[in-house]
């Protein structure tokens, strides 16, 4: 259970990161709520998977999710580079996210 609330963790992550871009500054009232509302329901999920999960794989698990996450967002909404040395970039996240889980203890 505590991979699924890291899982939802790191989804929220990607969530807020993508309401601070429509917050403009916190500037926008909805989006704004909305962001801080991800951003404490991804703090929560973080916490509950933190009883089991261990510190350092929770947190970088958590991260490479939220980075994976915006980076390819920002290729398909935003049209930023999707060069190859980038997606390159993002498998080695991805394989370092995968590799932490595999080797974990729980």
């Amino acid at each position: 259970m505590a991979w699924l609330f890291l899982l939802a963790a790191g989804s929220l992550e990607i969530a807020w990161i993508l309401g601070l871009k429509y917050s403009e500054g916190f500037t926008r009232f909805w989006p704004s709520v909305l962001t801080l509302v991800s951003i404490a329901a991804s703090f929560a999920m973080l916490g509950l998977s933190l009883k089991s999960v261990p510190f350092g794989t929770a947190y970088a698990v958590w991260t490479g999710i939220g980075a994976v996450g915006a980076a390819v967002i920002g290729m398909a909404m935003y049209g930023e580079s999707a060069d190859p040395s980038r997606i390159a970039c993002i498998v080695l996240i991805v394989a370092g996210t995968v590799g932490l889980r595999l080797v974990s203890s729980t």
